[in-house]
């Protein structure tokens, strides 16, 4: 979840900015030079925001964008050893891996990328396909090493010696001056701590913890017309998504959030102090606290309310593509703002797009268990945005972002706030009303009736039956490890079969809601 502001530039030896820095470009994330940064590269970056920012403003008064109706997927896994321990070997497993795949922050991870795809007819199989196989090929890939890879909201076997080891960062600039620009803007220690059946309480001298987040990313490719729709919509209905999806109950072996996840990632790179969060400063990862009227509201937010962490400046001659504008620093300084939908804007050979980048589902457990949850986006997505009255009108920016964090705390068991509703568990909220919301949706976007009946048949199970990954891991651990301790020998024991359990599991490629709980 780091960084990544749009398709990758070339890689190109700067002229004019350091003698002997080379530019570099990750797949999917921005160039960066530099592991720390001058006053005076802070001052010409804040320069150049503000150019980006007027330029893209005067840009989307006549802008000529791509069509809509694509949609694309990014999925973070882990990689553990025989004994279910991340190990820190992922540049050995991506040396036998195409361009489709990149290395993430932390060692143990990698992460693998779907190319763009039509939605509509059955473009959802062809992206369950397209998944199985990629998923397949990082585990032949992991196996060659003796290795799996495991797609998992938070890896349950992590433990805090390991995250405070250093080794556990991937050797790369980017991740470097990542950790460098929170813990220096923070000045001290990141703080994790979080309860809900059991509590945790550590801190860190680097961003270590945020590698534990393991997520799935879902575009929506959308015109700028449509962009807010799109954004109010997805912002609406993110409690509902991470309760359905919830698959990250466990941190370092504790029974946390159902999505710890969510808030671990937002205080692992929290660049506020104390004091700063009691004087209303707003946090890097953000719920928003607006609806919006415009693309353009979120990325004049960035700037307006978030000092840049990777000062970067492209000094080469900049490339256009049908007069669109790169706007390499704006789009750089927003993939260090980390909104659970993010506005991207990206131009290429063709002219430029806009999408929404849904970044709060966890990753796992099964190819059909994610792009089910895809289903359950676009499909409610693409329903809220053609109603006459839309939802966000009727329901409080305030009453969205409660939803959300109840949701990442109770999951699947959660209780939200809703129009014309009021309080009613999100369970039967998804079966009375937006499951069904989301079958119209699917069908607005001329998906085949069969794939939609095959993938929101599994969102009901879910609702009906109340299991979820998050759900179905507390029980499995509850059944191998029945009562046991935090930081006991039993508990550790218990998760370690657990997590045979579901390995073995997710390569049946079931969904969820159908897997047997393990006994001993």
């Amino acid at each position: 979840m780091l960084p990544d502001g749009g398709d990758a530039l070339p890689v190109r030896t700067a002229t004019a900015h350091k003698p002997g820095r080379l530019w570099f470009a990750s797949p999917m994330g921005e160039a960066v030079s530099s592991k720390r940064y001058t006053p005076e590269e802070r001052t010409l970056y804040r320069e150049k925001l503000a150019e980006n920012l007027e330029l893209f403003d005067t840009y989307l008064r006549h802008a000529d964008f791509k069509s809509a109706g694509t949609i694309g997927l990014e999925l973070e896994l882990n990689l553990v050893g025989e004994d279910n321990q991340p190990s820190l070997r992922n540049k050995e497993v991506l040396a036998r891996l195409d361009d489709e795949y990149q290395s993430e922050i932390g060692a143990f991870n990698l992460e693998l990328n779907h190319p763009v795809l039509q939605v509509a007819g059955r473009g959802l199989k062809t992206l369950e396909a397209g998944v199985a196989h990629r998923l397949e090929k990082a585990q032949k890939a992991a196996e060659a090493d003796g290795l799996k890879a495991v797609s998992i909201g938070t890896l349950p076997t992590l433990t805090t010696e390991f995250l405070t080891d250093e080794k556990w960062m991937t050797e790369e600039n980017r991740y470097e001056a990542l950790s460098n620009s929170v813990i220096d803007a923070r000045g001290e220690y990141v703080r994790i701590e979080l309860g809900r059946e059991e509590r945790y309480r550590a801190e860190f001298a680097d961003i270590a913890p945020e590698s534990s987040c393991t997520s799935m990313q879902l575009h929506l490719q959308v015109a700028p017309n449509r962009f807010a729709d799109a954004w109010n919509a997805s912002q609406a209905i993110a409690g509902a998504q991470v309760a359905m999806a919830a698959n990250s109950p466990l941190f370092v072996g504790r029974k946390l959030w159902h999505e710890s996840r969510i808030p671990i990632f937002a205080q692992s790179i929290d660049t506020r102090t104390p004091e700063l969060v009691n004087q209303g400063v707003r946090p890097r990862v953000w719920f928003g606290e607006r609806w919006i009227t415009s693309v353009f509201d979120l990325f004049e937010e960035n700037v307006r309310y978030f000092p840049p962490l990777l000062p970067e400046i492209k000094d080469f001659v900049e490339f256009r593509a049908a007069d669109a504008p790169k706007l390499f620093e704006l789009n750089l300084h927003n993939g260090t703002v980390w909104r659970w939908n993010r506005p991207i804007y990206n131009s290429g050979d063709g002219g430029a797009h806009i999408r929404v980048e849904n970044r709060l589902l966890p990753a796992g457990p099964t190819p059909v268990d994610m792009v089910a949850d895809a289903a359950f986006y676009y499909g409610l997505a693409e329903f809220l945005v053609g109603e006459n009255r839309p939802v966000w009108s009727r329901m409080s920016f305030a009453e969205a972002e409660e939803n959300f964090n109840a949701c990442a705390k109770d999951g699947i068991e959660a209780r939200v706030t809703w129009p014309k509703i009021g309080r009613i568990g999100v369970a039967d909220l998804v079966t009375d009303v937006l499951a069904p919301q989301a079958r119209r949706g699917l069908s607005r976007l001329n998906i085949d009736k069969d794939v939609i009946d095959e993938f929101m048949s599994i969102i009901e199970g879910r609702a009906e039956n109340r299991v979820n990954g998050a759900t179905w891991q507390l029980k499995a651990l509850e059944s191998l490890a029945p009562c046991s301790r935090q930081d006991s020998p039993e508990r550790a024991e218990g998760i370690t079969a657990m997590m045979d359990a579901y390995v073995a599991n997710q390569a049946t490629g079931k969904p969820v809601h159908t897997w047997e709980i393990p006994t001993r």
